[in-house]
């Protein structure tokens, strides 16, 4: 495992469990937020809740102090596979705290956000 590196870009919240850090879109380890209308596909089960509050949730948390990043994958859709901080907190954490995410245990590489944060299941 490599040690978190500090972002080096502004980050940009795309919606509740996705980022953009320039050209690159990473995607929070172990989450998943309510989709933005239009954006769940036709036989998914998405999450139920207000994507907008999901969004505006990581927005806040996102001006915490600077991004660390710990890349650990790709998805199938392209996107990097990431525990992310800012300041001292781990988004991931910082949503499901929020209720503006649930915990996937499928999608957690090695568990990650579950060792991250053990007080929230």
């Amino acid at each position: 495992m490599f040690a978190a590196a500090l972002l080096a870009c502004q980050l940009v919240v795309i919606d509740g469990d996705t980022l953009k850090c320039g050209k690159e879109h990473i995607r929070l380890l172990g989450i998943d937020a309510p989709e933005l209308p239009g954006h769940c596909r036709k036989g998914r089960a998405c999450v139920a809740g207000d994507p907008f509050a999901s969004r505006a949730s990581l927005q806040a948390a996102i001006r915490s102090g600077p991004a660390r990043i710990q890349r650990v994958g790709k998805d199938r859709y392209g996107r990097t596979l990431a525990e992310v901080w800012s300041g001292a907190k781990n988004l991931s954490c910082w949503q499901i705290k929020q209720r503006a995410a649930v915990y996937v245990a499928r999608w957690d590489n090695d568990q990650l956000t579950a060792k991250a944060c053990p007080n929230l299941f």
